[in-house]
């Protein structure tokens, strides 16, 4: 049975990848819906899908039904990131689709792909801060939106207590994956060279621990404390 559902590594120990991506992805939901959005948010289907290389994850309403009629929502998060991007990142993108659930349930989403008002203060609330372009003063409102994280808000605290009880995303994508392309294909760096085209980089306030994510080499400086903003 074990060769059906597992594979071996090289200490002899059985390992399940699946059920190790799954079971923390799952805590992750359950922590941040008890913490976040006081358990009320239902249950639903969480994916992987590798769906754009610039996508980090989506919310789909009543994707998935059962036969008795029963339906659900879908919540992917794309795992092409996540080797590039910390646990804490790849839990923040969860958070924000949550958002979305939230919204869909308890609230009144926007049109389309629209991120409205309402959708822009309960990212807040939770402790993401809505962006246009992932860095503090972008709009908070629009079709295309990410976030940043709020240092030392709900989200951030959440998270530690998550962190804190041993919470990790074992499973990545290998350093050859990574560095190819979507469709398989060599990236664009040359040989030697380390390929940094499209992904972002953490960078922290000194004073403040405010975080931000840049294209690599950014310079960014806090609007607070006039801090230059350093990579962590």
């Amino acid at each position: 049975m074990s060769g059906v559902y597992t594979t071996i590594d090289d200490t002899g120990i059985e390992i399940r990848p699946t059920q190790e991506t799954y079971e923390a992805i799952m805590r992750a939901y359950d922590h941040f819906n008890w913490v976040l959005f006081d358990n009320k948010l239902p249950g639903c289907l969480i994916t992987l899908q590798r769906k754009g290389q610039s996508t980090y994850g989506y919310f789909c309403r009543e994707r998935f039904a059962r036969e008795d009629g029963t339906t659900c929502d879908e919540i992917a998060l794309n795992p092409a990131h996540f080797a590039e991007r910390d646990a804490e990142e790849v839990c923040s993108t969860l958070v924000h689709e949550m958002v979305h659930l939230w919204q869909h349930h308890f609230g009144q989403s926007g049109r389309g792909r629209y991120h409205n008002r309402q959708w822009a203060e309960k990212m807040k609330s939770v402790g993401l801060h809505p962006s246009d372009t992932g860095l503090p003063g972008g709009a908070e409102t629009g079709d295309r939106m990410t976030h940043y994280i709020g240092a030392g808000g709900p989200f951030a605290h959440a998270y530690a207590e998550l962190q804190v009880s041993g919470f990790v995303i074992e499973w990545q994508d290998s350093p050859d994956m990574s560095a190819a392309a979507p469709n398989g294909s060599a990236g664009a760096a040359q040989p030697g060279e380390p390929n940094k085209a499209g992904k972002r980089v953490k960078y922290t306030c000194p004073s403040c621990g405010l975080n931000a994510w840049a294209k690599h080499e950014a310079k960014l400086m806090c609007g607070d404390d006039q801090e230059k903003m350093a990579p962590a």
